[in-house]
């Protein structure tokens, strides 16, 4: 898997830090999506029926019931993400949890998501109180992790809600303790289950102590 050249240029802006490393996937494991996003797409005259854990097959036109396609739907995703202040809130437990954890170890905020919205996410996630560094990447999340912990042998934690993400960072960072979390867990159904070595949280409230305890803390 090879690097994001974006990605790899916003880590080198990073202040070194030797402390435990917890990255995070924003959708859906700090910042609500898959609950919001259907109310959004109402807006523009489109409907989400769940029928498979993607979205494309699963967006149709309200009016004339047609399904759309890839393009589309990335068009939508970019609409949504422009706006995403409007839409998205903190995933329940995020905020304690993160507050607890943020003073002994270094939190990363890594969200695959073209790189043209980090500023914009960015100002959202302030707003809300989440001031943790936040990087983009358009490609493999393994790669970014394994230069963010850098030489240093310390404790790396990842939670994500997307299991090809996880598998990632196990390529690249064997050692790494991953944790599959989801805002909703009844998409849950449409995953084939994880490996045996990723750590399955139903919250944010049963994460916390388990990433603590992983992280050293």
């Amino acid at each position: 898997m090879s690097d994001d050249p974006e990605t790899a240029r916003q880590i080198e802006e990073l202040a070194a830090d030797n402390r435990p490393l917890l990255v995070l996937d924003v959708d859906d494991v700090v910042l609500e999506f898959i609950r919001p996003f259907p109310n959004f797409l109402k807006t523009r005259g489109y409907g989400l029926t769940l029928a498979s854990f993607r979205l494309t097959g699963n967006i149709a036109e309200t009016a004339s019931g047609r399904l759309i396609e890839q393009p589309e739907v990335t068009a939508l995703l970019g609409d949504f993400f422009d706006t995403q202040a409007d839409w998205q809130n903190i995933t329940d437990g995020a905020a304690e949890a993160l507050a607890g954890l943020g003073d002994r170890a270094e939190i990363i905020l890594l969200t695959a998501m073209p790189h043209k919205h980090r500023a914009v996410r960015r100002v959202h996630l302030d707003a809300l109180g989440l001031s943790y560094p936040l990087l983009t990447t358009e490609m493999a999340k393994g790669p970014a992790v394994a230069k963010l912990r850098g030489k240093a042998g310390r404790p790396v934690v990842f939670v994500d809600d997307q299991p090809h993400n996880l598998a990632s960072v196990r390529e690249s960072v064997a050692d790494a303790e991953l944790f599959h979390l989801m805002a909703d867990n009844s998409l849950r159904a449409f995953l084939p289950p994880v490996t045996d070595d990723v750590v399955v949280v139903q919250d944010w409230h049963e994460a916390a102590p388990k990433i603590a305890s992983a992280l050293g803390l």
